[in-house]
Formats: structure tokens, C-alpha cells, sequence
């Protein structure tokens, strides 16, 4: 399942991308200036291990999210990514120099899924949108499978992150929702504390539909309540889900 060599050794993914030094020098450049452009905030950043696999799961309101969270990641992190982007030669080099991982949305990508195993093993953080696209709304739709599948697979610990702010931002091709009045200008990154997807609960299996069902009740509890959409009322505990499980 992993990324081979011409000798069949595991390839180093790694190799091609931006990281290590001129990564941190890069990153530290365009959070200067995203600090007082967009007024970010950054919360629970110690939360992030610092090495080993690392499945970073987020909801997504704009296509500057991805741009946000590569620069507030203290670490190499890769992306799954819709493969629209990567048939535009210029978008395919830069999102090759940031580890993105094409991926055929609607179905069962299964090179996609490959990689991001691969990527994994490699003890490299894996960025993913469970809801699989933009929210129109900016609240939190239903997640899909796929999410909850890559983190039963890889039994990799999963680190939820919630980002808003950004769906006022005219960067999607239509006309931004207005901001309203009184709520703050900018936008907050905020990471929580990774979590495990337990195998089996009480001898039944833990499905991919459970799993990210999980994983959205842990994003919903980072972000403010005018966000949560679907998970407005599923509570954010463990037991709730569990208890639930049958009507997922």
C-alpha cells in the first residue's frame, strides 16, 4: 500500500516538497503577514504532536482554508485535495510542492486512498475535509465515509480542527455572505486534542459512518454554536454517539 522506489523501497514523500527549514522560514513569512491582513488566530497549537501519523481533519468554508492551514500547521502537512486543481499545470506544481494528493470526489478514489495510507505510514500529517466540499451555509453538513474509513485503516490518531471567519471572504466565485453586525472581524484556527477511533465497541465493529460521525462531533465542539448545522443537537460525547449508533 505504501510508495515505492524504483529498488522497491519505500520512497521518502517528503522528497520534492517544501519542508524542513524552508518550510518553517516560509511559513513564519506568510503568518506575518496573514497575522494583521486577516486578523488570525491561532488556538491550541501546542495540540499538535509533533511527530508521527497524523490524520488532520477540518471543516472547510473557503478555498483560502487550505492556504491557512498549511501556514498555521507547525509541521509538514499534506492534503487530499478535489483533482480539478491539479489539471491546471501551474495549481498541479504548487500543490505538489505541498504534498497534495488529487482526489476524484464522488467516488471510491482508491489510488487516493493509496497515497494517503502511504503518507501515514511515513509518520506525515494528512489534512482531509470529511464533509467533502465547501459548506455553502458555513455550517457543518453531513460527513462523509471516507474520513471515518482512513483513520479506521490506518489506526492513525486524528486531530480535529475547526476554522471560521473565512466564508467572508470573496475567494469562492460567487458573492461572500455579509458579515454580521457585531460579530468580530477575522479568523480563527482552532486545533483540538487528538482523538483515537476505537476498532470495536462492545464487540461491534466501529463502521467509516460512525467513525466520521465522530470526528464532526469533535469539530462541532470547536466551533462557535452558529456553525454546527447538522450537529447543532448530537452533543459532542463519545457515549452519545455510541449509544446513537444504530440511528447513524
Amino acid at each position: 500500500m505504501s510508495a515505492t522506489n524504483s529498488e522497491g523501497a519505500p520512497a521518502n514523500l517528503l522528497t520534492g516538497t517544501i519542508h524542513g527549514r524552508p518550510r518553517t522560514i516560509l511559513t513564519a513569512v506568510v503568518l506575518a503577514v496573514l497575522r494583521p491582513l486577516i486578523a488570525l488566530r491561532l488556538v491550541g497549537v501546542e495540540n499538535v504532536p509533533g511527530d508521527g501519523p497524523l490524520l488532520v481533519a477540518s471543516n472547510h468554508l473557503s478555498n483560502a482554508d487550505p492556504i491557512i492551514l498549511e501556514a498555521a500547521f507547525p509541521r509538514p502537512l499534506f492534503f487530499l485535495g478535489k483533482a480539478e486543481l491539479f489539471r491546471n499545470p501551474f495549481f498541479r506544481w504548487v500543490l505538489r510542492r505541498f504534498g497534495g494528493i488529487p482526489l476524484e470526489r464522488g467516488t471510491a478514489d482508491r489510488a487516493a486512498i493509496r497515497r494517503a495510507h502511504a503518507v501515514l505510514e511515513q509518520g506525515i500529517a494528512l489534512g482531509i475535509y470529511p464533509e467533502g466540499a465547501r459548506s455553502k451555509t458555513a455550517a457543518l453538513v453531513k460527513g462523509l465515509p471516507g474520513a471515518g474509513l482512513i483513520a479506521l485503516q490506518s489506526d492513525s490518531p486524528v486531530l480535529p480542527v475547526a476554522i471560521y471567519g473565512t466564508e467572508f471572504f470573496p475567494v469562492n466565485g460567487e458573492v461572500p455572505p455579509r458579515r454580521p453586525k457585531g460579530l468580530p472581524r477575522g479568523v480563527t484556527v482552532r486545533f483540538g486534542s487528538p482523538i483515537h477511533i476505537p476498532e470495536r465497541v462492545d464487540g461491534k465493529r466501529v463502521t467509516a459512518e460512525e467513525a466520521t460521525h465522530l470526528i464532526m462531533l469533535r469539530i462541532a465542539d470547536l466551533l462557535p454554536e452558529r456553525y454546527h448545522g447538522v450537529y447543532a443537537s448530537a452533543g459532542i460525547s463519545e457515549d452519545t454517539m455510541l449509544a446513537d449508533r444504530d440511528q447513524l
